[in-house]
């Protein structure tokens, strides 16, 4: 029986921007309740087909939510703690589960270690918990001594998990938000950046609290499968498939897609296969998909795409109605602009978007084989792509076309069939000769179920 997170549908809230908190908050700002806002997105989020909600950062901060202040308090610019305990409550109800982001790498110059050593510099206890503290140079802050920051943003100090009493402090802080706020599962900003040892420190943590919390990890390059494993992770991201999923589309190139999702899952030589990836077309730190695809309605075969290959999908706020953003400059509030709910679905920029996902949503949550089917291409062009999720003697066949003219297939099924259904519109289809024929629309795509 798959786990939860098997068989997930994810939505991605990234509740600084979406709620239109301020950019920056001081120690004698009060508390401002915004989750009450975000609790309203919940039916919606449900409507989608979406069974779990990624949602992050939520740390206490200064800015943008990754340079951690306090791990122990909401951000104040949301809430309070007890506002997140009946956020997580309301959707455990609605049978949605909640991962939050945990931003171990760094710290913010706020962070009470941090600040220990701005105060008592080499007599600081806490010298020793980040890296490449050194008095003998100085930080473009001027603080009299260096270290080390992630990718020399010097607002975020780097920990240093060489130290075992940094190591505790992060697993009591982990502890803390499962027992406090019932989470289930934690997404690790910058796992890549972790060390493995670490990775292992917090799955044996998480595993004494509950066993089938999630842990993914935030991995961009490099081989996936050495931190997807029984003593670490669950998932990561799947960034390969993600550039695939629009440039594929950008370049009428489904070869790119194709060899992806080959390398990857193909029963027979995938090197991922048998793992479930984090699958997106966007997220807060890249350009959203409608702002990405150089034709409009490809986004319909992308999400189709997202939601049929090997994968856990994910949908970014918004991005189901096509909100546009990109990145300017180094400046991320493009991508995670405030969005009052009741206003945005009575003026929806593509309400057949937010239709076609929901049929998405259903058709997976309905058809086990879009999440534990083994992989098989069917047919591949440049314009055109087919292939089928099979699971024992049943399974899906999917089809998109990203031609801006109609395409005829004709599709060899993968299995003896007796029965062949649209899923879309429930019509029943006669193959023919272990052929199935069908006509594609431009950016049109085609789910059934054979068995």
């Amino acid at each position: 029986m798959a786990k939860w997170f098997e068989e997930a549908v994810f939505y991605h809230m990234y509740p600084l921007g979406m709620t239109g908190a301020p950019k920056h908050h001081d120690a004698s700002d009060a508390v401002t309740h915004r989750f009450p806002e975000l609790e309203g997105w919940l039916p919606h989020i449900a409507s989608l087909g979406c069974t779990a909600i990624y949602i992050g950062p939520l740390f206490e901060s200064t800015s943008h939510g990754y340079d951690t202040k306090d791990y122990k308090l909401v951000d104040r610019r949301l809430g309070d703690n007890a506002d997140f305990v009946h956020f997580v409550k309301t959707a455990h109800e609605m049978g949605i589960r909640i991962v939050v982001d945990g931003v171990f790498n760094h710290t913010g110059r706020e962070f009470f270690a941090f600040q220990d050593i701005q105060k008592n510099r080499q007599n600081s206890p806490y010298c020793s918990w980040y890296k490449g503290i050194n008095f003998g140079w100085d930080s473009p802050y001027h603080d009299g001594f260096g270290y080390e920051a992630w990718r020399n943003c010097f607002e975020l100090a780097n920990l240093n998990y060489w130290e075992g009493s940094v190591r505790q402090y992060i697993l009591d802080v982990i502890r803390f938000w499962i027992d406090t706020f019932d989470i289930d599962g934690i997404r690790l900003d910058c796992a890549d950046c972790l060390d493995f040892s670490f990775l292992q420190d917090i799955r044996r943590c998480v595993d004494e609290k509950k066993q089938d919390f999630w842990l993914m990890g935030e991995v961009i390059h490099g081989d996936y499968s050495r931190y997807v494993t029984p003593d670490k992770l669950n998932s990561v991201t799947n960034y390969e498939l993600h550039k695939g999923l629009y440039s594929g589309h950008n370049d009428h190139n489904y070869f790119e897609i194709a060899h992806s999702i080959r390398r990857q899952f193909d029963s027979n030589g995938g090197i991922y296969r048998g793992l479930r990836l984090y699958s997106f077309v966007d997220n807060h730190d890249v350009d959203r998909i409608a702002s990405k695809l150089n034709v409009p309605g490809h986004i319909y075969p992308v999400y189709t795409l997202l939601f049929t290959l090997p994968g856990i999908p994910s949908i970014y706020y918004g991005s189901e109605w096509g909100i546009q953003g990109r990145k300017i400059g180094g400046n991320d509030d493009p991508l995670r602009p405030a969005v009052h709910l009741e206003e945005a679905l009575k003026n929806v920029p593509d309400p057949a978007l937010l239709s076609w996902i929901k049929t998405l949503g259903r058709i997976r949550a309905e058809q086990c084989s879009l999440v534990d089917g083994r992989y098989q291409e069917l047919l591949l062009t440049n314009r055109q792509y087919a292939f089928a999720r099979l699971l024992g003697e049943e399974g899906v066949i999917v089809a998109v076309n990203n031609d801006d003219k109609n395409a005829s297939l004709s599709i060899r099924l993968p299995i003896p069939c007796s029965s062949c259904t649209d899923l879309v519109h429930g019509d029943v289809l006669t193959p023919d000769g272990g052929f199935l024929h069908i006509t594609l629309a431009p950016n049109e795509s085609f789910l059934a179920a054979i068995r």
